[in-house]
């Protein structure tokens, strides 16, 4: 069974630093392509950032860029997503995503709210 659990949400200050991990199982994580996407309430979910499988291309949106910062650990099934210098535009619920063979896994999301 294909569990992807984000954890390390929460409310933090404008400038203020969060980092999100989720913990990926049942599935090949060293195959996989994972990715942090985001959606706030009416609008579509949006690409946040991505990393390849074995961690050397990294992707970011260029509302994100030189701020979040995604990583991986293979061995660890897991994948983060460090975010520095938070803008309250950056409210979401964050979810982990990962595409494997063919296939497409979604975690259950995890709020972010940056206050002024």
């Amino acid at each position: 069974q294909v569990q992807l659990v984000e954890s390390g949400g929460g409310l933090v200050q404008s400038g203020g630093s969060l980092r999100l991990s989720c913990a990926a199982s049942g599935f090949t994580f060293s195959a996989s392509i994972m990715s942090w996407y985001r959606q706030v309430p009416g609008k579509e979910r949006e690409l946040v950032a991505s990393i390849s499988n074995g961690g050397a291309i990294r992707n970011y949106a260029d509302s994100v860029k030189d701020r979040f910062t995604i990583s991986r650990d293979n061995a660890e099934n897991t994948v983060y997503l460090e975010m520095n210098s938070l803008k309250p535009e950056d409210t979401a619920v964050y979810f982990c995503n990962a595409r494997v063979w063919l296939k497409t896994y979604w975690g259950r999301g995890t709020q972010v709210t940056v206050s002024v």
